[in-house]
């Protein structure tokens, strides 16, 4: 059966400017019904697979031919194909505060999905979203906050940046645009041109869970009100319980302009991020204009509805104080043990964040050489028995330095710290005894 479909003459504009007519009532298409039983199936059972290398693969974040493949995890454990079980001291990216495996949060994230799980946030706003910003901002250190919600910490930071510069502009302050470090950072560049001063209140990876001293943060809030510049603090890592108190301002009574979060606001469960705004930065920018910003998936009602729930986990099951004392338990475990090995030159943190560098002299902190690759030596070895740790390279010098980094969920049992303990303990001594001893 054929059906033949004439198109009529199109009235548009020549490159001139002037209007032109295309004539198109010489093309003729036939468009061919083919009945349902006779029409080739589209995607339906595929079974077949791919010739040899024309099929896709991952492009893995690390390098090994035969990564673990992931299968299931509750609690503080997970589990591979293999069915060998692992504990995650590292709480994946130091993300897993409530731990995995949550029922309840799944379960909220597959109702909102089932009912909306997508609505653009430049034409609708929702139900989990609006009631997830009232919620979070009773425990933020902002001033009177206004959420600002993206898929991750990356996304939250740009998102940050982008404020900073849109408040200046707003305010008639255009020549502010750098991002500088402390009061002769600032003096050096010209207090005129510093936008913002950005920094985690207690250092994460990087540095391994580094605190500064009692009056740093004070005393950069302090100068940064005195010449007009923006307080951020990133708590990606650090916010929702992972030192102890809700966020790591918090340790100081420090209340940034602009605060950063993502990881533990969805422990993992869902992409998400957001930016915190002070009422007083909100309404400066709204009020010259929209901000115009934006990414598909920011406003996401699926990822709202998963904060409310693992925001509901952290305040009923009393998380945060979980933290703080879990947090000095480990650490108490780990300077009766590991505390006494040569290559431990420093175990710090707050509650659940604890670092323990690794030098070739603890004398003098000296730090082993990159090409020692002892950070991966470490985490091999406690993998091999069943632990997996966060870890970082360069804190000493951008090249040089070793950090294990750790950040188990909140729910982490006694028995459980005992064994991060022990286990780092013969990790660490296998990795260093592979080390020749090298010169300075």
């Amino acid at each position: 059966m054929t059906s033949p479909l004439r198109a009529r003459s199109i009235s548009s504009a020549s490159s001139s400017g002037r209007p032109s007519t295309v004539n198109r009532t010489s093309y003729t298409a036939t468009l061919r019904l083919v009945p349902v039983a006779q029409a080739p199936p589209y995607n339906r059972g595929v079974t077949r697979t791919p010739p040899p290398g024309t099929g896709g693969r991952v492009f893995r974040r690390a390098p090994g031919a035969n990564p673990l493949v992931a299968v299931r995890a509750e609690g503080s454990t997970l589990w591979d194909s293999a069915g060998r079980a692992y504990l995650d001291a590292a709480g994946g990216a130091i993300v897993v505060n409530v731990g995995h495996g949550r029922a309840s949060v799944a379960a909220a994230m597959a109702e909102q999905a089932g009912r909306l799980a997508y609505a653009h946030g430049s034409t609708f706003t929702t139900e989990p979203l609006e009631a997830y910003a009232a919620e979070v901002g009773a425990r933020l250190p902002v001033d009177d906050p206004a959420i600002y919600p993206v898929s991750g910490g990356s996304e939250a930071m740009e998102t940050a940046l982008k404020l900073v510069r849109a408040y200046h502009l707003a305010r008639g302050d255009p020549g502010r645009w750098m991002v500088a470090e402390l009061e002769r950072a600032i003096e050096a560049a010209d207090p005129d041109t510093v936008a913002a001063f950005v920094g985690e209140p207690i250092v994460g990876a990087t540095l391994g869970g580094a605190v500064p001293p009692d009056g740093y943060w004070p005393r950069v809030a302090e100068v940064c009100r005195r010449h007009g510049i923006l307080l951020v603090a990133d708590e990606v890592m650090t916010g929702f319980g992972r030192t102890g108190r809700w966020f790591g301002m918090d340790h100081w009574k420090v209340r940034p302009d602009i605060l950063v979060a993502a990881k533990g606001a969805t422990s993992g469960y869902w992409p998400l991020g957001f930016v915190a705004a002070s009422g007083e930065i909100h309404d400066a920018v709204t009020s010259a204009g929209p901000f115009v910003h934006g990414f598909t998936y920011s406003h996401n009602p699926v990822g709202a509805a998963v904060a409310r729930e693992v925001l509901r986990i952290l305040e009923t099951e009393e998380l945060i104080g979980a933290s703080a004392s879990k947090g000095a338990r480990l650490r108490g475990l780990l300077e009766d043990g590991i505390g006494d090995q040569p290559a431990v030159g420093d175990i710090r943190g707050a509650g659940l964040l604890v670092g323990i560098e690794l030098v070739a002299d603890r004398t003098t902190r000296r730090p082993f050489p990159r090409a020692a690759r002892v950070t991966e030596a470490v985490v091999g070895a406690a993998r091999e028995r069943g632990l997996i740790v966060y870890s970082s390279t360069g804190c000493a010098d951008g090249v040089d330095g070793d950090l294990i980094v750790l950040g188990p969920p909140f729910v982490v049992t006694d028995d459980e710290l005992v064994r991060i303990a022990d286990t780092l303990d013969a990790s660490v001594a296998e990795a260093v005894a592979g080390v020749p001893t090298l010169a300075v």
